[in-house]
């Protein structure tokens, strides 16, 4: 790694382990306002772990202690009662519960979480192409059964396909997107379900691979631009889902440098973007529910950026 990608990496594992109290939900001193946002940390938290296992090295030593909770909450049979505070969501993060169980737990609790999901939630029903991979994704990992079609057929239905940006005339004083926020993220999120945070192929290739690539450099410009940093880190991401090494690119290595300079002294990315950063005098609780997002998905950045690419993955 870079060295900045060094004092990312060091720097944000080593808040969130030093912050994990406020991840547990049964903690006294618990930082998060509900228990359906704990839920939604924990399974972020979850996430970065699973990631961690196939990278190894000192990144997942630093996350033991991440480890001993989530093995913990995994075993907790009211944890994945949590998830019911908010319904829309709850079959959602059931399946993602079961999918970023831990190795070598009783598994009852995962077990009986998937056994409440119905087969409707399972089904390509009704679904946009971005849900149904998201279930796809969990499913596969969970070993549930489901009914939603292979990525082949959904990679084309994908908004690293369909989605096209304003015209250039149309930003060119900076402050407009050439996507909104929520296409942003439905770009990166795409990117991560069909390519598995850079360990399987996305199924893109010719023209449908470049226009993916220009849509993510374009908004990865913008949100540098902008001081955007949780979507900033996701871009980097997805540039290197499709194939790119995002630190030999202009846009990549931008943004990191700008993830370096929003890093404060303890490790933390303060916020989404400059805009919502938390003010050094904000309470505790209150600054780990702004900053613990943004501080995950930049780990899991340089986790990704670190893990080494597979034979198939090249520019």
């Amino acid at each position: 790694m870079t060295s900045s990608l060094d004092q990312l990496s060091a720097g944000t594992l080593d808040w969130l382990g030093a912050n994990l109290d406020h991840f547990d939900p049964y903690a006294a001193d618990a930082g998060t306002a509900t228990h359906q946002q704990a839920a939604k940390a924990v399974l972020e938290l979850a996430l970065l772990r699973h990631c961690s296992t196939w990278t190894g090295g000192p990144h997942h030593e630093r996350l033991g202690g991440a480890t001993a909770l989530l093995r913990k909450l995994w075993q907790r049979p009211e944890f994945p009662r949590l998830f019911d505070a908010h319904p829309p969501s709850a079959p959602t993060y059931g399946l993602a519960f079961a999918g970023l169980a831990p190795d070598g737990i009783d598994d009852t609790v995962r077990r009986a979480t998937v056994a409440r999901l119905t087969p409707d939630f399972l089904s390509p029903a009704g679904k946009s192409p971005l849900k149904r991979m998201e279930i796809r994704f969990y499913a596969v990992k969970a070993g549930a059964s489901h009914t939603i079609e292979p990525y082949a057929e959904l990679v084309g239905q994908s908004p690293l396909v369909t989605l096209t940006a304003a015209a250039p005339g149309d930003t060119a004083n900076g402050d407009t997107a050439p996507l909104t926020n929520s296409e942003g993220y439905s770009l990166t999120h795409a990117a991560f379900f069909l390519g598995d945070y850079g360990r399987t192929p996305t199924g893109l290739d010719g023209e449908a691979l470049a226009h993916a690539r220009e849509l993510v450099r374009r908004m990865l410009d913008h949100c540098v631009g902008q001081d955007r940093w949780d979507l900033a880190a996701e871009l980097v991401i997805t540039q290197f889902i499709l194939g790119l090494d995002p630190l030999r690119t202009p846009s990549g290595a931008a943004a990191v440098e700008c993830l370096v300079r929003a890093q404060r002294s303890d490790g933390a990315i303060p916020g989404r973007s400059a805009a919502l950063m938390a003010s050094p005098s904000t309470p505790a609780g209150e600054f780990f529910r702004k900053a613990y997002h943004t501080t995950l998905v930049t780990a899991l950045m340089t986790l990704v950026l670190s893990s080494g690419r597979p034979s198939w993955h090249r520019d």
